[in-house]
């Protein structure tokens, strides 16, 4: 494959800039794509089936757990991926994500009880958390920061094009084919996407060397799966205050405390502890997971308030998060072409945090008795937010970064991501269930006097938890005096009250952050100054930090580089020079098949 890059010329001209992907590129790109849309679409069109699914397997009392074991296998694979793809290569991991997210989709079309179909879900979350971060990871290695933006818009928007289509999908598969059908549903699109990556996608062989961190994996993963675990059965199986989701946070803490002193002292890090003292790294991951937590507050809590307050149809309510989506997926692609053709990506960053705090403090002036519009004028300002400043984040950390922690790096966007949905899911869901109730029975306290007498005459028991399971059952609702559908409702409203108004301090962290985040010039390269650096001969000239803010070289090497020619690199002056040099590869290079092309990098300007 071969982008728009010439190599060097023999007397040295620098090579044509990155024009874009040729149609081997593309196919590259649309594979990619279609890998994270069956990744991404699996998160979102189980949910309408849910209730048909325990109705015929059981575990109704286990009822998240379909969705979590995706969450937490998915979560625990991102870094450790994400480092393995930097040691030995992207393509292999990546056929291997696809191969098992197809397989844990058969399981579970297959399953025959509860249980068996967790496993299977947990087996798709290992596919999951492959398949996303690689996806981006591999954009960065054939695609120059400067030009990524508009494709990681286009990234962005996959992610919004699910959510629309995910439920409404999920629905009428489930209603007319039964709900088996969703798994094997995805699966000639992952055969697709298989294809196009193992016959278009050819990167050189990763360079680095090294052992596997099999002390950080042993450590990491039991720490992580045990304090999601506590965050996921906190507040809903277990009190937040009891003995065992305690006991669980303190073992995960114990884990997590051994991961980080294994990572400062072994070779190859898992997650090397360095990328987190960079401060552009730092405030883009926390950054990323404050908007996580505002994602999914909005993605899984405004439906619900939909259905509850509002009192729309549990089919409708599938759709009510369309123009949330929709203004998602257009803003991102915007951003992403503004992103490209301005070089800036700061300005965006702290829009949409403003516009983020603004659709939020919206749904928090949501009172019950207001329209649907009210409700459809908060969710397009959040998803324009959204739209400004998700994918965006993945940028910035890919552009701060060597070549060489490319994998890591985006892998730790992901991560981070992946906790922060958990994380948001589990303590927002604690707060709208601590709250309903006592909301609820306040409400019915207030009821005038004949109206209580009249409960007492008929017999209706005012117990609260049934109250609370009535609010989102139209047929238990139509069963309660008419009289109880106002209280019950304005109850479950102030509880929706409680719960967006716990997300405005997540979103509000994520637009402080933002504003310390560092704007660094993007680079018309693939790979940094670092890299150079890194890759250049004994006595080659001054390190690449030395040049400050100066531009080294202004010319690109487009998308990709050689297999068996790279470039060599050496002091001169005031810059670097860059020629071609055939039979070496240098460390960290990419490249896939048929393709030529040299060059150097511009200067970032990276924080240290």
């Amino acid at each position: 494959m071969s982008t728009a890059t010439t190599p060097a010329a023999p007397d040295g001209t620098a090579p044509t800039a990155f024009t874009g992907l040729d149609r081997t590129g593309k196919l590259v790109f649309a594979g990619l794509m279609l890998g994270m849309f069956v990744a991404s679409l699996s998160q979102t069109i189980v949910g309408p089936a849910m209730p048909r699914i325990v109705a015929e397997l059981g575990g109704v009392e286990h009822y998240n757990w379909i969705a979590t074991a995706a969450m937490l296998v998915s979560a625990v694979a991102v870094p450790i991926v994400g480092k393995l793809s930097d040691l030995y290569g992207r393509r292999w991991f990546y056929l291997g994500g696809v191969a098992v997210f197809m397989i844990g989709s058969i399981l579970a079309g297959m399953s025959q009880g509860f249980w068996f179909l967790v496993f299977a879900r947990a087996v798709q979350g290992a596919g999951m958390g492959t398949i996303l971060p690689l996806s981006q990871t591999i954009i960065g290695d054939i695609i120059p920061p400067r030009q990524r933006g508009k494709y990681q818009g286009i990234m962005g928007a996959v992610f919004g094009v699910t959510s629309v289509i995910g439920p409404l999908i999920g629905g009428t598969v489930t209603d007319n084919l039964g709900w088996r059908w969703l798994f094997y549903l995805t699966l000639p699109v992952g055969v697709v996407a298989f294809v196009f990556i193992w016959k278009f996608l050819h990167l050189e062989r990763a360079a680095q060397h090294g052992k596997v961190d099999l002390w950080g994996i042993s450590t990491l993963t039991p720490g992580l799966v045990i304090a999601l675990l506590a965050t996921s059965l906190g507040g809903t199986s277990y009190d937040w205050g009891s003995s065992i989701i305690i006991g669980m946070y303190a073992v995960a803490a114990l884990f997590l405390i051994a991961f980080v002193l294994i990572e400062n002292r072994v070779a190859e890090p898992l997650l090397p502890m360095h990328l987190l003292t960079r401060p552009i790294v730092a405030l883009s991951v926390a950054a990323s997971f404050a908007i996580a937590v505002a994602m999914f507050g909005a993605i899984i809590y405004i439906p619900v308030y939909a259905q509850g307050v509002l009192g729309v149809s549990a089919t409708n309510s599938g759709a009510i998060l369309i123009p949330l989506s929709v203004a998602m997926i257009l803003t991102s692609i915007v951003v992403g072409l503004l992103i490209t053709r301005l070089g800036s990506y700061k300005v965006f960053l702290v829009l949409g945090g403003i516009v983020l705090v603004t659709g939020y403090w919206l749904l928090t002036r949501l009172q019950y008795g207001d329209s649907q519009w009210h409700l459809t004028l908060a969710m397009i300002v959040i998803g324009l937010g959204l739209g400004l400043c998700m994918q965006v984040y993945t940028l910035v950390v890919q552009n701060a970064v060597p070549q060489r922690e490319l994998g890591v790096a985006t892998a730790a966007v992901q991560f981070f991501r992946n906790v922060g949905s958990t994380i948001g899911t589990a303590v927002l869901g604690t707060v709208m269930t601590a709250q309903m109730g006592s909301s609820i029975r306040e409400q019915m306290q207030a009821l005038p006097a004949e109206q209580q007498a009249a409960l007492q005459q008929s017999g209706t028991q005012m117990d609260a938890s049934q109250l609370e399971s009535a609010v989102l059952d139209p047929d238990a609702l139509s069963q309660l005096p008419g009289f109880l559908v106002e209280p019950i409702r304005m109850g479950m409203g102030e509880a929706m009250h409680a719960v967006f108004l716990t997300a405005v301090p997540f979103v509000a962290a994520a637009l402080l952050l933002s504003l310390f985040v560092k704007q660094v010039p993007l680079r018309n390269t693939l790979h940094s100054a670092d890299d150079a650096a890194a890759s250049a001969p004994a006595g080659a000239g001054p390190a690449a930090e030395e040049f400050g803010e100066e531009e080294l070289v202004s010319t690109s090497t487009g998308a990709i580089a050689a297999v068996g020619a790279t470039e060599s690199v050496t002091g001169s002056g005031d810059g670097l020079e860059t020629s071609g040099t055939e039979g070496y590869a240098r460390s960290g290079a990419t490249g896939l098949s048929g393709a030529t092309g040299s060059g150097s990098d511009e200067d970032q300007h990276t924080e240290r």
